[in-house]
């Protein structure tokens, strides 16, 4: 029963996160661009919404590959080479191009249609300010704090 409440009172806490979102989007202006989306992200809210990414890839320096790489110090990276020890296929990485907003924004959107050879099984996330807060907190992770 107490293991319940418990559990019940962190779901609660969880959905009480003020990530200031219709602020944002106002922000954000009419017909915005994905540099308009970049400007308002919010790593600290992109850190939470990367949990659905984290059932499959790892985050932490060092840690082990899931079923996708470890995507600690993507940001940047040439694709299909951040994980030395990762399987990836042919396709990602003949794709070229390095992981940079506009390429990761593509891929969070629809990871079979940028690379239809993928063997990522996952169907993309739509929203235009959730990628750009997961893209906010991927090109933090590996960053020294000044």
């Amino acid at each position: 029963m107490v293991h319940g409440l418990l559990l019940g009172a962190l779901v609660l806490i969880g959905g009480c996160t003020d990530d200031r979102r219709e602020e944002r989007l106002r922000a954000v202006g009419a017909n915005p661009t994905l540099d308009d989306f970049m400007r308002v992200a919010d790593a600290k809210v992109g850190a939470s919404k990367f949990g659905q990414c984290a059932a499959c890839h790892s985050y932490i320096e060092g840690a082990t590959d899931r079923g996708g790489p470890n995507l600690f110090g993507v940001y940047g990276k040439p694709m299909g080479t951040n994980s030395v020890r990762f399987g990836y296929t042919a396709d990602l990485r003949g794709k070229g191009g390095k992981w940079d907003a506009a390429t990761l924004d593509r891929w969070i959107s629809n990871p079979k249609k940028m690379v239809p050879g993928t063997s990522m099984q996952f169907n993309g996330i739509s929203d235009r300010l959730d990628r750009a807060d997961i893209i906010a907190y991927l090109r933090q992770l590996g960053q020294t704090p000044n």
